[in-house]
């Protein structure tokens, strides 16, 4: 079989299939691929991991970019049996891949109970706005590190 999006997109729903079906996580997989070889896969392991981060995009992401040694995945296409979540969103562009591609959308997600749509909302609204109390405090010590980071010469940039 030639190795293309579509292929790529089949491994991911495939392995979403077997992962929900061996019991070990929800219907949730990514596949990283780098030069059109396939360079990390990982299901959701969120309730076999006792880990709220353990979303499939979250792990593959760690996993891809220790093994290749970098912070960016910049050559690599992110493939994901759904459209991520808020978090992995944010991860995914931290990450920095040419593109991503998804099969399920956040609607879909939504129609069997994974409804992340309060976190998009939540994130509109000012802090002082949002469900979850959340609180600036000791700004005055902290600012003096981002001080001195801005100042810094032997940073690695992100």
């Amino acid at each position: 079989m030639k190795k293309n999006h579509e292929y790529f997109m089949k491994e991911a729903v495939k392995l979403s299939l077997e992962n929900m079906r061996a019991w070990k996580g929800w219907p949730f997989w990514a596949v990283i691929v780098k030069d059109w070889e396939i360079i990390w896969r990982w299901a959701n392991h969120v309730t076999s991991d006792n880990d709220p981060t353990a979303h499939a995009e979250i792990v593959a992401i760690r996993d891809a970019c220790k093994n290749l040694w970098t912070f960016q995945l910049d050559d690599c296409i992110i493939y994901t049996s759904c459209e991520p979540c808020p978090m992995c969103l944010w991860a995914i562009y931290r990450a920095r891949p040419k593109a991503i591609y998804f099969a399920n959308t956040r609607k879909d997600a939504a129609d069997i109970w994974f409804d992340d749509d309060y976190i998009y909302q939540e994130l509109k609204k000012e802090l002082e706005e949002r469900s979850l109390p959340i609180y600036t405090i000791d700004k005055k010590e902290a600012i003096k590190v981002f001080n001195e980071w801005k100042e810094k010469n032997d940073k690695i940039e992100y």
